[in-house]
């Protein structure tokens, strides 16, 4: 599981890149504020605590370490999310969709679509659509068993 996350994160898929960024705009509220009430304050103590932990000055530059921790942090979790929560269960309906497990969409008939295809003819005639050859209710033609 955990190759298929870096996987994921390694990827440039359009789809998986468009999951992310819906996903993650929706949990962007709840990992904020984890990152800000949580995260902040420990990597400002692991750097010294007091408002300046989590950075350096260097002739007079800020360099603040600390909110690109805090970024890539808020990154991953937001990816682990989105991989854990939509990526994993739709790969595994998927899968079972391939073994036959569960049943994917029904499509039509072959009569279906022909009777839906009569139809259009005859809208495009002028005509009505016409008694159901088959009959209601029934999915064979007559003469067929």
């Amino acid at each position: 599981m955990i190759k298929g996350f870096k996987d994921f994160l390694l990827r440039g898929n359009v789809v998986d890149l468009a999951v992310a960024v819906v996903i993650g705009a929706a949990f962007t509220a709840v990992v904020t504020s984890f990152t800000e009430s949580f995260l902040r304050p420990l990597i400002g103590l692991l750097g010294g605590g007091g408002e300046t932990g989590g950075s350096f000055e260097v002739n007079g530059q800020t360099f603040a370490w600390g909110d690109f921790v805090n970024a890539v942090i808020t990154f991953v979790l937001t990816a682990a999310v989105v991989y854990f929560v939509v990526v994993v269960p739709m790969k595994l309906i998927l899968e079972r969709r391939k073994r036959g497990e569960e049943a994917g969409p029904v499509a039509p008939t072959q009569v279906e679509l022909l009777v839906e295809i009569r139809d259009l003819l005859r809208a495009q005639q002028g005509q009505g659509a016409g008694p159901d050859p088959i009959g209601p209710g029934t999915t064979t033609l007559p003469g067929q068993l």
